[in-house]
């Protein structure tokens, strides 16, 4: 077989690859002693890393907004774990999930008891009074102090409206679990409340919830769509910047001159619309109608960029989760986009410091790196669509040196 290593534009030679434990300990262009070790005929393949996927919502995907406001969280979280074991059976060995309770679904899937990918949790949206993941009914204002809403006691979000009060939520999720923390600096297509255009945290809530993610020794990530919203992120120390669709030449560039990552989505149809309104449904068009001049600036001013998907709400949707790495072959070549799936969202994941839950090298085939690993029939350098069907293409599927699909065995 040939070897992909998340990293090259090119395969391998011919290569042997020993996976021990849960890692990869030799790879050769030779004969490898297997020492009783069960050997894998990958002739006419590819070896590759583990697919990952830098925005997900574990707990948001089979359930509607009405689902998961209305029912209890063992049930969605239930469901969340059928949809975790079909991300895996995806090829997506590693997720960073951007906002939502997954970290009971995280700890099962650690222990063993179900199959699933590894998930690097945020915990609840910390959001602001009307902002992006502010659920709550108008019939519901005003607040009193100290109240908590539906959203915020499933964990799904926390309202925070001042330093203090984001200090609060950032250090209780912290507390939870979070690998890295994410506020929502601006409005989103998802929420009813929150207009793509408004600005919501202002520069002292943002630099509040840096300080006290930075004394845990991980950062924040600001859900942001418009210039303004990403200029003031960057302004408060925020060192990831998610979706940014809608920013302009300048906000680019600044991007790239203060060395912020950016993790975004090709979004380029409106095919997730169904389960919004109608208002949410004209801001979903206007992110889509921002995706190609966004990667066109990416591309300008060569930004640091991660790959996710940020499907809610579907299952359907959720199923062509590798069609996302097709459909960034819009502006990238299948070897890019592949490595922005494997090694570049692996050097996001590793920022999470002391947090990382799972010290190691993660998105790549390298001696001593994690064995999350997939067998692919073919080329997926060639034919990058070869990832947007798991079900026939990848043979084999492992994560952490443990095979959970297997086609190949006698």
């Amino acid at each position: 077989m040939r070897v992909f290593n998340g990293k090259s534009t090119a395969l391998s030679a011919p290569s042997n690859v020993l996976v021990r434990g849960n890692t990869i300990a030799r790879i050769s262009t030779g004969p490898i002693d297997p020492a009783g070790a069960r050997v894998i005929d990958g002739a006419g393949r590819t070896l590759m890393p583990g697919l990952t996927d830098a925005h997900w919502h574990a707990m948001m995907i089979r359930a509607t907004p009405a689902l998961l406001l209305g029912s209890d969280v063992g049930y969605t979280t239930l469901l969340a774990a059928g949809e975790a074991t079909a991300t895996l059976m995806r090829g997506f060995t590693t997720v960073r999930d951007m906002g939502g309770p997954s970290f009971s679904l995280k700890r099962a899937i650690d222990e063993g008891a179900l199959p699933g990918p590894r998930i690097y949790p945020s915990g609840a949206m910390i959001t602001v009074t009307s902002g992006h993941g502010d659920f709550r009914q108008l019939i519901d204002l005003p607040r009193a102090m100290g109240e908590h809403s539906r959203v915020e006691e499933l964990g799904g979000a926390a309202i925070a409206d001042s330093p203090d009060e984001v200090r609060l939520r950032v250090r209780e999720q912290l507390m939870l679990g979070s690998s890295q923390i994410k506020l929502t600096a601006g409005g989103g297509v998802a929420s009813p409340h929150s207009p793509l255009d408004v600005a919501t945290f202002t520069e002292e809530e943002l630099h509040a919830a840096v300080e006290a993610a930075g004394n845990w020794g991980t950062f924040v990530c600001t859900h942001a769509y418009t210039s303004i919203s990403v200029q003031r992120s960057i302004a408060a120390g925020v060192k990831c910047i998610e979706h940014a669709h809608l920013i302009d030449d300048a906000t680019a560039r600044l991007i790239a001159e203060k060395g912020i990552w950016l993790s975004t989505q090709p979004f380029v149809d409106i095919g997730g619309a169904a389960a919004l309104g109608p208002a949410e449904q004209a801001q979903m068009r206007q992110v889509v109608a921002g995706t190609d001049r966004l990667y066109n600036l990416v591309r300008k001013y060569k930004i640091k960029t991660a790959f996710g998907t940020d499907i809610l709400f579907s299952q359907a949707l959720a199923e062509r989760q590798g069609q996302g790495l097709v459909d960034l072959t819009r502006w990238y070549t299948p070897a890019e986009a592949l490595i922005m799936a494997t090694s570049t969202n692996g050097e996001l994941f590793a920022m999470t410091g002391l947090r990382n839950p799972y010290p190691g090298k993660i998105g790549v085939v390298e001696e001593g790196a994690l064995a999350d690993l997939l067998l692919v029939d073919g080329d997926p350098l060639a034919d990058i669509k070869l990832v947007a069907d798991p079900d026939k293409n990848f043979r084999i599927i492992m994560k952490d040196g443990k095979i959970y699909k297997d086609t190949l065995a006698n």
